[in-house]
Order: structure tokens, then sequence, then C-alpha cells
């Protein structure tokens, strides 16, 4: 299958000082956090000579977000709230990217902690490489018990499929990175976000770039800590979203970002097999059931020994590692469903959780 079009960008602003970086940021109710974001980006060390604007794309906030975005803006002149009617993600994206005016642009997560020459460390990235899309490894550290035990699931290789985001320590090409970060010139050759995306746009666009010759590089240098969910439900929900617009991005292109986010799909699968089987198959129900207890003791365990935690953690670890795979599963066959009836994208996948 040919790659599809890409999706359209909104005319970008035309940009100003070549040392000009443009961070971006979406955002939606998230008045707890977004006072620490914009200290944090605007505190940002930047090479010598550069200068930052940083553009917050608020969906419409009701919490106050919004108030406390201006009030900012009208404090600090680097700081521009863009609106996002579009509520999502994809969308809050490219509104930005409507108005960036920097040479290079670098995304930016409310929920993430950078470390103080993040930006810096992109833009050295960008000219060392010469990439077409820079970023870091893709860190977690939870809050509270159920948190902990999610980030340390978030980084184990028997549970994430040995995706190279997940190592901290990996410097190389890859096939998508956390956030990342462009020059310009990668938008106005590859377009912008997919706004049909509720989730897995930057997979998504990172495949864009990879089918049309474009490049990927993940730095050890470039370093955030992300805060993931803090409990089983919320984790699921994640999960569920994630594997539901997976074969919306198969539709697209004909391939998935990366065969192992076809897994969690092969594995529901297997599982409904089996338990159907099950009056008749009694041996291989018992025999299934037996293997992924196995494998979650056994996971389990890789995941619990670097995070540490000890017992407090690694009980919780088999619950919160089936509820990542059997939530990206179970989302994935349902997207699979809507995209073959050619039905309306489902509701609860549609709302953005966070």
């Amino acid at each position: 299958m040919s790659a599809a079009a890409n999706p359209p960008l909104p005319e970008l602003a035309q940009p100003g000082d070549k040392r000009l970086v443009s961070i971006i940021a979406p955002c939606r109710n998230e008045r707890a956090h977004i006072d620490a974001f914009c200290h944090s980006a605007l505190a940002q060390r930047l090479p010598d000579g550069w200068r930052m604007e940083l553009l917050v794309a608020d969906g419409a906030s009701d919490d106050g977000t919004r108030a406390l975005l201006d009030e900012r803006a009208a404090q600090d002149a680097r700081l521009r709230v863009v609106d996002n009617p579009g509520l999502i993600v994809s969308s809050g994206l490219n509104a930005c990217l409507a108005q960036a005016r920097g040479s290079v642009i670098v995304r930016m997560d409310i929920h993430t902690t950078f470390a103080p020459d993040y930006v810096a460390e992109c833009i050295a990235a960008l000219a060392r490489t010469g990439a077409d899309n820079v970023g870091g490894p893709w860190v977690a550290q939870g809050q509270g018990a159920w948190g902990r035990a999610i980030a340390a699931a978030f980084q184990s290789r028997w549970v994430v499929g040995g995706a190279r985001s997940r190592d901290a320590a990996y410097e190389g090409a890859v096939d998508t990175v956390y956030l990342g970060c462009w020059p310009r010139t990668t938008f106005e050759r590859f377009g912008g976000f997919d706004e049909q995306l509720v989730r897995n746009q930057d997979d998504e666009h990172n495949l864009r770039i990879r089918r049309g010759g474009g490049r990927i590089w993940q730095s050890a240098r470039i370093r955030s800590v992300y805060a993931p969910r803090n409990s089983l439900c919320l984790l699921f929900r994640q999960q569920f979203q994630y594997g539901y617009w997976r074969p919306f991005v198969l539709r697209k292109h004909g391939q998935p970002g990366s065969v192992r986010q076809l897994v969690p799909m092969i594995f529901v699968a297997a599982c409904a097999l089996s338990i159907g089987a099950a009056p008749w198959f009694l041996m291989l129900f018992g025999l299934l059931a037996a293997s992924y207890g196995l494998y979650l003791a056994l996971a389990s365990v890789q995941a619990a020994r670097p995070a540490g935690g000890g017992w407090a953690l690694g009980w919780r670890l088999p619950a919160v590692i089936a509820a990542y795979q059997i939530g990206y599963g179970l989302g994935g066959w349902r997207g699979l469903w809507d995209v073959w009836r050619g039905r309306r994208v489902n509701g609860a996948a549609a709302r953005l959780t966070r």
C-alpha cells in the first residue's frame, strides 16, 4: 500500500531569527500543574545566542487553567496562549505549529519534568546528527504505590517488547522518540499531525517521516521524567485508547509503527480462542493460563528488581502488567472492528483521558 497523503499543516508563521526555538505544548484542565510547567519551560538554559518562545494550546479548559495562562502571558512576553477548539493533542500541536516562529520546534508535556538543559541538548542533537526528529528516552517515575508499580512496568523490556525508547542509555537511530524536537523543515516536508487520531499521533508522524526517507534519533543526553497514571483503572483506559487507535494507523499506512505493537492484540485473540475452546480443549486453556501466569511472575520480578520497592511493589506488578497488555489488546480489537465496519469512532476512545 502506498503512503497516505500527509495531513495538511496550517500555514506556518514566517520564521524570524534562525536562533529562535519554539516550545509547544497542548493542555486541557491542568490547573494543578500548569504553573510548574511554565516555570520549568521558561527557565530552560539555551545555547549562547538562542532565544525561546513558549506556545501552550489550551483545549477549552474549564477549571481555571486558561486564566492562569493568560495571567502568566501578561507577565512574560515569551509565553503565548493558543486556542485549541479541537480539544485533542494533535489539533493542539498543529495550532501551535501554525503560530510557531522558530527554526527549531520542541514539544513538551505538562506532566513531564525536564532537565534544565533539555532544549539545549535537543538543539545539539539536531546539529550533531542531521536527523529529522530527535528526542530522549521515555523514563517514568510514578507517585504512590500503584504509580511506582506502573512506572516499573513501563520501563521493563519484558512488558514493552524491547522498545528502544525505554532504554535510558541508548544513543542511535530509532523508530520513535518521546515527545520530539524537529527542524522546521521536517513539518514543511512531511506535514503536521493527523487530527483524525486522538492517540498515536506522534507514532504516526514518526512512521510518516521514516517512510519518507527521514531519520529519527534518540539521545541519552536529552533527559526528562514522565509521570504515568497512578491507578489500574486510569492505566487500563489509557492503554485501551492507545490500542484502539493503532488499527487506524494501520489502515492509513498499511503497516503498524512497529510489529511489537501488535503483540497485545495477538495475545488477547489467543486468550479468547482458548476460552472458547475450553470445554473441548481444557489442556490448551490450562497451558495458556499457566504460561501467562509464569510470564507475569517472571516479568514482575524483572520489572521490580531495578525499581526497588520489594514486596510492596512486586505484588502489584502482575495486575499492572495484565491491565497494560489486556487494555491495549482489547482496544486494538475494538478499533479494528470499527475500522472494518466503517463505523464512527467509539465515543469513549474519542475522549482524551489526560
